[in-house]
């Protein structure tokens, strides 16, 4: 009798169907090294726990304001005056459950059912998942070496050209590969985006984690941009669920009704352990510096193993590679690499529809030695493939 609504007949999160699989062979007793899911390895920071024990200790945890806790929402507005030399309001942040919070959030406050909205690809898979389940349409901008595999301003003013854009959705660094735009790029496209009348997003949730120059933050070049940003990947929180918005000021009143409806607030624990990871600096540094030291295994290692023709990896946590030479199915590709070696990995096809057939992302997240033994199994597997 039950019969699912047509909203919600979105893709499945391939990466979340590897992870499945991988903790199903986990419970069999076997050992998986986990590079499908973009978590990071290292434990949450000990400020961050001890904050939260704390509020555990005093007994009782009630609600927010939906908008977010005052001195959280101020830290985040400081946390832009020192990163960044940013002047933030702190008025204009909205703390959410995650990203993914932030996402709906936004994308309810700015679109109406059927408004056209670019993303890169390949992309974040989730970003087409809830546009499509929000009534969204969603407008692929194909990437490609020719641009550093980033989106450009002039990508977005021919799609414009074509048919109206109402949005455009980025990532710098880029998931599935890690790849940042250059600051002028990231500045003409706010431009572009402001001058066409587009509503521009701004996912900039793996700042913190890049390896030869720092993220550009797109409020240095708008203050019309909307910005997405978590806790979970520079700090450690992933199944915390906090995040946050920097909004323009008009749309913030209309993101405190839907937050008051859709969630109250963001979960009070979550927000005070989120204030105190800003104490976490040194930690979190040694954390990406070992980020660092796994992406120069996977750098020097993918090559000679025929993973070939790696996007940039100019940040977050992942490698992004071709695997044509390999296989022309990475679905199928995935899986034979879980079940035969125990490494598990995101086939492209979650995150480029059209293309993905011959690529796939490692996220180098885990501890070193993981990551060095999944290059040993590989090193065994791959010639009798």
């Amino acid at each position: 009798m039950f019969q699912a609504s047509r909203r919600s007949a979105v893709s499945p999160f391939l990466a979340m169907d590897v992870l499945s699989a991988a903790t199903l062979k986990e419970r069999a007793g076997e050992r998986v090294i986990h590079m499908e899911v973009g978590e990071p390895g290292s434990p949450t920071p000990l400020p961050v726990r001890a904050a939260a024990q704390r509020v555990l200790e005093a007994g009782r945890v009630g609600y927010t304001e939906a908008l977010g806790l005052p001195a959280l929402r101020a830290r985040i507005a400081q946390h832009y005056a020192d990163w960044y030399g940013v002047s933030l309001d702190p008025a204009r942040v909205v703390v959410t459950t995650g990203s993914s919070g932030g996402f709906t959030l936004s994308f309810l406050a700015l679109f109406d059912v059927g408004a056209r909205v670019a993303i890169a690809a390949p992309g974040y898979p989730a970003y087409r998942n809830i546009l499509q389940a929000l009534g969204l349409v969603v407008v692929d901008l194909p990437t490609s070496k020719l641009s550093r595999y980033a989106v450009t301003a002039e990508m977005i003013r021919r799609a414009h050209a074509e048919q109206r854009l109402d949005g455009v959705l980025l990532m710098s660094p880029a998931n599935p590969s890690g790849t940042m735009m250059l600051p002028e790029e990231l500045a003409a496209v706010a431009a572009t985006c402001e001058g066409l009348g587009i509503r521009f997003i701004s996912d900039e949730i793996y700042h913190g984690l890049t390896y030869e120059r720092p993220a550009e933050t797109a409020l240095r070049s708008s203050d019309s941009v909307v910005v997405v940003n978590s806790f979970s990947k520079y700090f450690c929180m992933t199944g915390w669920r906090v995040g946050w918005l920097v909004v323009p000021e008009p749309p913030v009143r209309t993101m405190e009704r839907l937050q008051q409806s859709l969630s109250i607030s963001v979960p009070t624990l979550s927000q005070v352990a989120a204030l105190a990871a800003f104490e976490a600096q040194p930690e979190l540094e040694r954390i990406r510096d070992a980020y660092a030291a796994n992406r120069q295994v996977l750098l020097e290692a993918l090559p000679r193993l025929g993973f070939t023709d790696l996007h940039p990896v100019d940040g977050a946590f992942y490698c992004y590679a071709d695997v044509s030479r390999l296989s022309n199915d990475s679905v199928e590709l995935c899986r034979l690499m879980l079940d035969q070696t125990g490494v598990a990995a995101t086939p492209g096809i979650d995150i480029d529809p059209e293309r993905g057939r011959s690529t796939l992302r490692l996220s180098f997240a885990g501890p070193q030695a993981d990551v060095v033994e999944a290059v040993q199994r590989l090193e065994t597997w791959l010639p009798r493939l």
